[in-house]
């Protein structure tokens, strides 16, 4: 939206190419606007207000949602959307009287709501999820400690975990912002979306009959809403109808292929958005071709790989296990208790582990830790064939000649923020993460000397994924060789395995995504110290509320996230947390040395990093032999591994259902009703996310919270009883019948 102060520099010469002032990759300038009003106000009353709430909001719906068996993410475009009708009325409402406190000149109400405010309020919006959303790491991290090892964590060291997490975060992005931010060539594709959002938002419509798109949110999230009371309360066979178990159901193959809780979930679908977007997010938003790869991935993995492993070959003693599971296993085909091999101190108890027999997975939870070792150098071999060069030549531009593009330069009309604001962060966070380390060294186990090496980690890290981030939208995982490392320097040490990780490899993804918004601001014209205070005080803000919502529910729901203990039909199962802790005795505890090292049951499975590490390589090579097939280069290794990424927690029904619903939104939808799916697409994923989540808190504290729950056949969870059996001769199961 220009004004007469805008300044511009948007030429064209007269044969069509742009002048020199245009930014140089094509996709930033036919999105981001190349103008700015410097006289904008930007940290308004109005900012701070819907800025603080929209945090809040978010940060504790995402929390309460983590907990759940179906969790929800709800992102920032919902408090995107929200916030602009709310600052408009707060701009028509609010008294422009002007202020004066001990000379400090102020006003509720500068005018009219304007574009650099919103984007604010979004800013403190996305620290509400980068802290709840997504696998909320140090929670994770808090929760496992609490409600699985029935640690004595104090709410004080759990505050520094999660704070210290984030801004030392914050402290690399600080640090990198003139390789990440500034330069050109680093353009964060990612932000594009964003960018066109705001400008739908406050450009008008064209007049049409149609409605508009606030009007379409607001009726589309009534509707989900109202909704939701069926899948969350009412009729929750809803959220998965596993309807190949009614028509056998005394078959135990059957029930393993088609429950949508503890099989493959072939014919399952979810008609639960809360079950649709629970582990890769809103469907409505991911790329057409990314969703075929991941359903390529998919297909390949449930319906050919896993039954052939089962069935077939019987891989790692298979069939004396569920064939989904996120459970740990003994040889006999029982729960494997922990307990029975800790020490007092958290460790491992050698002689106890000895006595008692070695760890077993189910057998898709173990090929998905395979596909993990796959993901991650199949990842990096991608980006090195296929962006290698332009990584190498955009990295070094930016390190060396770092060239100002239009958007650069109308920043340099701003005051910046000094590099020693965000070093006193940096070396306060490392600070207060050592004395935690030296005050609760029972507790976190993790030495002085450890998170010095975690940290290390993290900065040596942090560059060339944020160049590959920044350039190819791919954020290239490391947790497996994070955990990996510090398993073999530290066996028998869960807590400090997950606080290794926390510190060595969530610290980069926090940086990554203040980066992002950082280039965000860049792209808005928003004051860089505008920036930091906001990122900072949302940091705080979002970090402490996170963590309240997670020690009250961890205090105030009982039983929580205890499987056995629990009611058949409670939602406080805690999925993502399981696999937190599956994975803080598997790489911790127990430690890849005796699973995965020689003489370890799971041992064959190391070869595919080289298995990964090869597969991008055909694909490169048919690539540059046929360039003009297109589509060839369409092939993704890491995203097709992606398609059996997050299983578990989630199940194979939550992945064919994101898959067929952005099937019909990304590729039906946008291939015949474009215009329809431009306008409203994203706008209708913001009001799902929003009409579930509100209907869901509502439910659980008129309802749940008070145990009035409904009892008939619609409210059962799944009808496949026989899908959790073992296939294996002799193997006795409460429960199951027993094969000979």
């Amino acid at each position: 939206m220009a004004s007469k102060n805008d300044h511009t520099h948007t030429e064209e010469k007269p044969n069509g190419e742009f002048s020199e002032d245009r930014c140089e990759i094509e996709e930033v300038a036919l999105v981001v606007p190349e103008t700015d009003d410097p006289s904008l106000p930007v940290m308004t009353f109005r900012a701070w207000f819907l800025g603080l709430t929209s945090c809040v909001i978010l940060i504790f719906l995402n929390t309460f949602f983590t907990y759940r068996t179906q969790p929800l993410t709800i992102s920032a475009i919902l408090m995107q959307i929200a916030a602009l009708p709310i600052g408009k009325f707060m701009a028509s409402t609010l008294p422009r009287k002007k202020y004066s406190i001990l000379g400090w000149r102020f006003t509720l109400n500068p005018g009219p709501f304007n574009m650099k405010e919103h984007v604010i309020i979004t800013i403190f919006a996305n620290c509400g999820v980068s802290y709840g959303g997504g696998d909320a790491y140090s929670i994770g991290a808090i929760t496992v400690m609490k409600a699985y090892y029935n640690q004595s964590l104090s709410f004080l060291c759990g505050l520094l975990i999660v704070l210290t997490t984030q801004i030392l975060g914050y402290g690399w992005a600080g640090m990198l912002r003139k390789y990440l931010v500034d330069p050109v060539e680093m353009w964060w594709p990612a932000n594009l979306a964003q960018v066109s959002l705001f400008r739908a938002l406050h450009e008008r419509d064209p007049k049409s009959k149609s409605l508009t798109r606030m009007q379409f949110f607001l009726i589309a999230m009534t509707a989900s809403f109202l909704y939701y009371a069926l899948p969350g309360y009412l009729f929750t066979i809803l959220t998965f109808f596993s309807w190949i178990c009614w028509a056998w159901p005394h078959s135990i193959t059957a029930q393993q292929v088609g429950s949508a809780y503890h099989g493959l979930g072939v014919g399952a679908f979810s008609f639960d958005w809360a079950g649709i977007s629970a582990y890769h997010g809103s469907p409505l938003v991911s790329p057409w071709h990314s969703i075929l790869n991941v359903g390529v991935g998919f297909v390949m993995f449930i319906y050919i790989i896993v039954p052939l492993c089962y069935w077939k070959f019987n891989t790692f003693d298979a069939r004396k296990f569920p064939i989904f599971s996120n459970q740990l296993f003994t040889a006999s085909g029982h729960k494997y208790n922990t307990n029975k091999i800790l020490t007092p101190q958290y460790d491992l108890n050698i002689a106890a582990y000895d006595s008692y027999g070695k760890l077993y997975l189910s057998p898709l939870f173990a090929l998905s830790i395979g596909s993990g070792f796959a993901r991650f150098t199949a990842t990096l071999t991608h980006v090195a064939l296929f962006h290698g060069g332009d990584i190498l030549r955009q990295s070094r531009s930016a390190m060396t000649n770092v060239k100002k593009d239009i958007h650069a330069r109308l920043m340099q009309s701003y005051k910046q923020v000094p590099q020693w604001w965000f070093l006193i962060l940096l070396g306060g966070s490392v600070a207060l993460s050592l004395l935690m380390a030296f005050v609760w060294k029972e507790t976190v186990q993790l030495p002085w000397w450890g998170m010095l090496f975690a940290f290390g980690l993290a900065w040596v890290v942090t560059l060339p994924i944020g160049v590959i981030q920044a350039t190819t939208n791919q954020q290239p995982g490391y947790d497996i060789i994070a955990q990996f490392i510090i398993g073999y320097v530290l066996p028998g040490k869960p807590i400090a395995n997950l606080l290794f990780k926390i510190y060595g490899r969530i610290s980069t993804v926090h940086a990554l995504s203040f980066l992002s918004d950082l280039k965000l601001g860049h792209y808005m014209k928003i004051p860089p110290r505008c920036m930091y205070t906001a990122q900072l005080v949302g940091t705080l803000v979002a970090g402490t509320v996170n963590l309240a919502v997670a020690w009250w529910m961890l205090e105030s729901i009982e039983n929580i996230c205890d499987i056995d203990a629990l009611h058949p039909d409670s939602p406080w199962t805690c999925p993502k947390f399981r696999v937190t802790f599956d994975a803080s005795v598997i790489w911790g505890l127990i430690g890849p040395r005796r699973l995965f090292g020689p003489g370890g049951l799971y041992r064959n499975l190391v070869w595919l990093f080289l298995v990964g590490a090869f597969l991008p390589v055909p694909v490169w090579i048919l690539s540059r032999m046929f360039p003009e097939k297109k589509w060839i280069a369409l092939i993704n290794i890491p995203v097709i591994s992606y398609g059996f990424a997050g299983m578990p927690p989630a199940t194979p029904t939550n992945i064919a259902s994101w898959l067929i619903t952005g099937t019909i939104f990304n590729y039906f939808v946008f291939r015949y009703h474009k215009r329809w799916w431009q306008k409203y697409n994203y706008v209708l994923s913001a009001a799902l996310d929003a009409g579930t989540a509100f209907m869901g808190v509502l439910l659980f504290f008129a309802l749940q919270n008070e145990n009035k729950n409904l009892k008939w056949w619609g409210t059962e969870l799944d009808h496949c009883p026989l899908a959790t059996c073992p296939t294996a001769p002799g193997i006795k199961v409460e429960g199951c019948p027993v094969f000979t």
